[in-house]
């Protein structure tokens, strides 16, 4: 068979995506690229790999389930072996897929990729945010290299590397009552409604706290997206519960929210770098992981703002 790794890449994102617009879109590539190496293949192997359906974009042949697994798994281990021969010269080159939790990533991931690829300009860096179960889960299918996230449910097979502290605190509307508020309780909140942020262990950390002390909050709303509840608070609709601390006190909307210290001994988040603990850490991952070290800790974090409340 005659065919190149990069006409595996464009079949691997045409079956990932189910459409070559799609995989156009999301590989920068041009359409006709990625049709041309699709037809190429099919030709190498004698058969069709995808079904087409009009308007509806492409599904995958039994021929071509089974070439995009094995597609996939040539690529990363060729992939494997490029940043092999990376670490023997010593130099720091080749892909890294950094997961993020997704209500860090907007914060923290633009300021810390640009400027470990700036340092670091033969490296390219493809990022995921999502929710810590996934992560988690992202990080033993060897699908993500390393995490930035919060010591949510540790498995033994991950390797946890703490960075700083996070405080829980309470965010509000500039008009709520407690706005003007130096610190409140738990108790205290017990009868506002909480704004919920619904991600899976992310709910259950921030529900354990009213449990431990035998309250029952009045949840108003639940949704998974931050900046939705960010400005909900901002418009009057109730308080909630963050450990994330923006440069910015403004929600999407313009409107402004006030960040209140909660009272109480509650654990905090610990915010660091998870990476699979089964296998010794790549030079690249190693590399990456001493870049987070430099560039977060209690006194600084990017895109937030680090420390207790004032």
């Amino acid at each position: 068979m005659r065919f190149t790794f990069r006409q595996l890449e464009y079949f691997i994102a045409a079956g990932e995506a189910g459409s070559i617009t799609l995989a156009s879109e999301r590989i920068n590539i041009s359409q006709p690229s990625i049709s041309t190496a699709i037809a190429h293949l099919e030709q190498e192997i004698g058969g069709k790999l995808f079904v087409r359906h009009h308007a509806l974009g492409l599904s995958l042949t039994k021929a071509g389930r089974v070439l995009l697994v094995e597609a996939k798994r040539v690529i990363d281990q060729a992939q494997s072996l490029y940043a092999t021969a990376s670490e023997v010269n010593e130099q720091i080159r080749g892909s890294l897929v950094v997961g993020c939790l997704t209500t860090l990533a907007p914060m923290i991931l633009p300021e810390l990729m640009h400027s470990f690829t700036a340092t670091y300009p033969d490296v390219v860096i493809k990022h995921i945010g999502t929710d810590q179960e996934r992560l988690l889960g992202g990080l033993r299918d060897a699908q993500i290299d390393i995490a930035v996230t919060y010591d949510l449910y540790m498995a033994e097979e991950i390797s946890f590397a703490p960075l700083t502290k996070l405080p829980i605190h309470v965010v509000v509307g500039e008009k709520h009552p407690l706005a003007a508020r130096r610190e409140v309780s738990l108790r205290e909140l017990v009868d506002e409604p909480l704004l919920l942020l619904d991600l899976p262990m992310s709910r259950e950390y921030f529900l354990a706290m009213f449990m431990k002390e035998g309250l029952r909050p009045r949840i108003g709303t639940r949704s998974e997206h931050q900046d939705v509840i960010r400005t909900m608070v901002a418009n009057g609709y109730g308080y909630t519960l963050a450990n994330v601390r923006p440069r910015s006190d403004l929600a999407l909307d313009g409107r402004r929210v006030v960040h209140v210290r909660l009272s109480g001994d509650h654990q905090p988040m610990v915010l660091g770098t998870a990476i699979l603990g089964e296998l010794p850490a790549s030079r690249l991952i190693s590399v990456f992981q001493d870049h987070c070290r430099a560039c977060i800790s209690e006194a600084s974090i990017p895109g937030m703002i680090g420390g207790t409340l004032g």
